[in-house]
């Protein structure tokens, strides 16, 4: 397939900005640099992004849709072991966020969003693909591998879990040097049995036993 030189241009001021948005942070990086840098007009630039804004959201995106398909490839609903699809994504979801790139594009981010109003931007960009892992868990619903639930919310919670035990301390530096690939793959091992235990459905002989102790 030939790609067009307006995608290859595009491509190249998503890279250039995306460099001098993390050395630089988003106030101290203006259009007229990136211009000066990729080569070409501002009328070039602006044809492909209408604000600063619009360019550093898609660069941001552009860093998860990095790692989202290797990520997202395990969440086959038709496998039969839905835990082992799980800790696949989580670990791969974890090893990623807790990277060192990763947590300094997060931080960016967070530090942008109040005053740059690119929060909801990036917030709006990313429920593209926090929508595939609720379709996944809607599937799973529906063939009987989890209770019948919301699946979005159950999506949000997933999240949530994988993040709560190792990302704040990283993003604040409590602790410095990221996690070993084991350790995330523990952590994804708890957040997803955390998680099994409020979505799975039981087993008869489980459920039987839930309704004796009760």
């Amino acid at each position: 397939m030939q790609i067009r030189k307006s995608d290859t241009k595009r491509q190249a001021i998503v890279e250039t900005a995306y460099r001098l948005f993390r050395a630089q942070g988003f106030d101290k990086t203006s259009m007229a640099e990136i211009t000066a840098q990729v080569g070409g007009s501002k009328a070039t630039v602006y044809s492909h992004f209408s604000s600063k804004e619009e360019l550093f959201v898609e660069c941001m995106m552009a860093a998860l849709e990095n790692y989202m398909p290797g990520s997202l490839k395990h969440l086959d609903a038709s496998r039969a072991d839905l835990r082992t699809s799980l800790l696949k994504f989580g670990s791969s979801v974890l090893d990623f966020i807790c990277s060192p790139e990763q947590l300094e594009v997060r931080r960016l981010m967070i530090a942008e969003a109040a005053r740059s109003g690119t929060g909801k931007l990036f917030f709006d960009k990313i429920a593209a693909l926090r929508a595939q892992l609720s379709t996944f868990l809607a599937s799973c619903m529906a063939r009987g591998g989890l209770r019948s639930a919301d699946p979005d919310l159950a999506a949000e919670q997933l999240g949530a879990m994988l993040e709560a035990e190792m990302l704040e301390p990283l993003l604040l530096q409590v602790r410095e040097k990221s996690p070993h690939k084991n350790e995330t793959s523990r952590a994804a091992e708890r957040a997803v049995d955390a998680f099994l235990r409020a979505y799975a459905v039981p087993s008869p002989p489980a459920l039987q036993a839930a309704r004796c102790r009760n």
